[in-house]
C-alpha cells in the first residue's frame, strides 16, 4: 500500500512538474509574443513615418530644382533639411540591417547637410549656381530610387511577403529593386559642403484659412429651430423620415447647429447650418456606393448644377479625388476670370447615379468677398521671365492664393512640366517674387497637389 501511495505521489509530482513546465513555457511564449507584437507595431509605425517623410524629401527636392527666388528657395531647402532629419529619426528605429537601406541613411545624411548649406546661401540673398541646381536634380532622381526601395519594403511587409525577422540579420533580401551602391554625388557634395562650411488627398490650398471675420457669412443670427428648418429645406422635406439635433458648436471653424437626418432610403445624413445667416456649412450622407456608372465629366456637371441651385455662383472646378465610388471635387470662386483659391467648396458625388452625397463650405464662408484685383503691377510676360527656364508652360492664369499668415496674394499661376513632373508656380503679380511651388500628382483616383 505504501509503495502504491509513493508511486501516486511521484506521478502527482511529475504531473505537477510537467504542468508547471508547460505553464512556464506558455507564459514565456506569451510574454515573448507580446513583446514581439509590440516591437512589430513600433516598427510598422516607424516605417509608415519613414515612407511619409521620404516622400516629402522627394517632393521638396523637386520644388527646389526649379525655384528661382532666394527667399522661396531658402524655405523649400529648409523643408528638405527638416524632412530628411525626421526621416533619419524613423529610419534609426527600424531593425533593418540589410544593405538595401544602408544607402538610404547615407543619402539622408548628405541631403540634409547639403540642403541646409544651400538654404544658408539663399538666406544671404545669393542665388543657387547652375552646379547647385544640377546637384539638386541628381539628388531628386536618387530620392525617387530610394523611395522605390522603401515603398517596396512597406508593400511586401503589408502583403505578408516579408516578415520583420527577415530584415534583422546581416543578409540580403531579394524583394526590392536594388539601389546602386555607388553614390556618385558623394565627392561632389562633400566639395560643396566644404565651400559652405560656415553654414511639407487634396487640391491646391484646400486647408482653409479660418478667420474671425467670416467674410462669407451674411445676415443675422438664427435660432436652432430656424436652423432645423433650413436643414430640412436643404435636404427636401419630402425626403425626410426623421431629424434629431446634435446641438450647437460654438468653437467650430464656422459656429453652427448640427443635425442628423434619416431619409426615405434609410440613409443617415449629417448636416450643419451656420448660426449667422443660416448657410450650409457641411453635409454628408452615409450612402454606400456599390458600382460606378458615371465618370468625372458627368460628376462635375452634377456638382456644378447643384452649386448653382444652392446659390453658389461662378464656381470653377480645380482638383478631385475618387474613393470607394465617390468623387470629391474642389471648386474655387472665380471673379472676372481670376481664381480665388481661399473661397473653396468641396462637393461629393455618388458615381452610381450622380447623387450629391456631401458638401463642405468652410473655406468659402470664411473668406468669400469681392476682391480688388487691380493691383497687377507686372505683365504676364514679365512674370514668365521669373520662371525656371526648364519649365515647359502649359497654362497661365491670375489667381489669389492664401498665405500661412492669414493674408492673400494676387499671383500669376503657371502650370508646366519639367521632364515627367508637373508643377504649379505662383509669381506675385505686384512685385514679381516667386511665392509658391506646388507639385501636381496624377493618380488613378484623381488629381492632387502638394
Amino acid at each position: 500500500m505504501k509503495k502504491k501511495n509513493l508511486k501516486r505521489l511521484v506521478w502527482v509530482f511529475v504531473l505537477i512538474l510537467i504542468g508547471a513546465i508547460i505553464w512556464l513555457g506558455y507564459s514565456l511564449y506569451k510574454k515573448n509574443r507580446e513583446s514581439t507584437l509590440a516591437n512589430e507595431n513600433l516598427y510598422n509605425q516607424s516605417l509608415y513615418e519613414l515612407v511619409y517623410y521620404m516622400d516629402n524629401v522627394k517632393n521638396y527636392l523637386a520644388k527646389a530644382t526649379i525655384s528661382t527666388s532666394p527667399v522661396s528657395g531658402a524655405e523649400t531647402l529648409t523643408n528638405v533639411w527638416r524632412e530628411a532629419n525626421l526621416a533619419q529619426t524613423y529610419l534609426s528605429m527600424l531593425p533593418i540591417q540589410a544593405h538595401e537601406l544602408e544607402n538610404t541613411e547615407k543619402f539622408l545624411n548628405q541631403v540634409s547637410d547639403y540642403s541646409y548649406s544651400l538654404s544658408r546661401k539663399n538666406f544671404e540673398g545669393e542665388k543657387l549656381s547652375d552646379e547647385d541646381l544640377e546637384n539638386l536634380q541628381e539628388l531628386h532622381k536618387y530620392s525617387i530610387e530610394i523611395n522605390n526601395v522603401v515603398n517596396q519594403i512597406s508593400f511586401d511587409l503589408n502583403a505578408g511577403n516579408l516578415k520583420w525577422k527577415d530584415l534583422t540579420g546581416n543578409r540580403d533580401v531579394d524583394f526590392a529593386q536594388q539601389v546602386s551602391s555607388d553614390f556618385s554625388l558623394a565627392s561632389s557634395l562633400e566639395e560643396n559642403l566644404h565651400q559652405y562650411s560656415g553654414l511639407i488627398y487634396d487640391g491646391a490650398y484646400s486647408e482653409h484659412i479660418v478667420s474671425e471675420e467670416k467674410k462669407g457669412l451674411k445676415g443675422e443670427k438664427i435660432s436652432e429651430e430656424d436652423a432645423k428648418n433650413k436643414a430640412k429645406e436643404f435636404i427636401g422635406n419630402d425626403n425626410i423620415q426623421e431629424i434629431s439635433s446634435y446641438g450647437f458648436s460654438k468653437n467650430a471653424p464656422v459656429p453652427s447647429f448640427t443635425f442628423n437626418i434619416k431619409n426615405k432610403n434609410d440613409e443617415n445624413i449629417t448636416i450643419s447650418i451656420s448660426e449667422k445667416g443660416g448657410d450650409i456649412v457641411f453635409m454628408n450622407s452615409d450612402k454606400k456606393v456599390e458600382q460606378e456608372n458615371i465618370g468625372y465629366e458627368e460628376a462635375n456637371k452634377k456638382a456644378k448644377e447643384f452649386l448653382e441651385q444652392k446659390g453658389f455662383k461662378n464656381m470653377k472646378q480645380t482638383y478631385y479625388l475618387k474613393n470607394d465610388g465617390v468623387m470629391t471635387i474642389n471648386y474655387a470662386y472665380s471673379q472676372d476670370g481670376v481664381i480665388m483659391y481661399p473661397d473653396l467648396i468641396k462637393v461629393k458625388v455618388s458615381l452610381d447615379d450622380g447623387q450629391i452625397l456631401g458638401i463642405e463650405t468652410t473655406g468659402y464662408l470664411n473668406n468669400h468677398t469681392e476682391r480688388d484685383i487691380s493691383k497687377v503691377k507686372i505683365t504676364k510676360e514679365q512674370a514668365r521671365e521669373k520662371l525656371n527656364k526648364k519649365l515647359n508652360i502649359q497654362s497661365e492664369i491670375l489667381a489669389v492664393i492664401p498665405t500661412e499668415w492669414k493674408t492673400e496674394i494676387l499671383c500669376y499661376e503657371f502650370k508646366g512640366k519639367v521632364e515627367d513632373t508637373e508643377y504649379l508656380v505662383y509669381i506675385n503679380a505686384e512685385n514679381g517674387e516667386e511665392e509658391q511651388i506646388l507639385i501636381i500628382t496624377n493618380t488613378p483616383n484623381g488629381v492632387l497637389t502638394m
